[in-house]
């Protein structure tokens, strides 16, 4: 986590990724997610979701089959 990034609530977290708020409770809840207690509140790193997205992000099949080479 960047010292200078935006710490974002359950609520913007959720709104960023398009999802409900169920769903980022879930992930903090399950830990699949890394997140910031202050007290009773949860917070979450911007720099966090953007890892988040990459880490899930579905190459096309273009870009699958580069990373193996040209076909004979």
């Amino acid at each position: 986590m960047n010292p200078a990034d935006r710490l974002l609530t359950v609520d913007e977290a959720a709104e960023r990724l398009g999802t409900g708020v169920r769903f980022i409770r879930r992930l903090v809840s399950e830990r699949r997610i890394r997140y910031v207690k202050l007290g009773k509140h949860v917070r979450i790193a911007d720099s966090v979701l953007t890892t988040y997205i990459e880490d899930r992000t579905v190459p096309t099949l273009r870009e699958a089959r580069s990373r193996f080479g040209k076909a004979a």
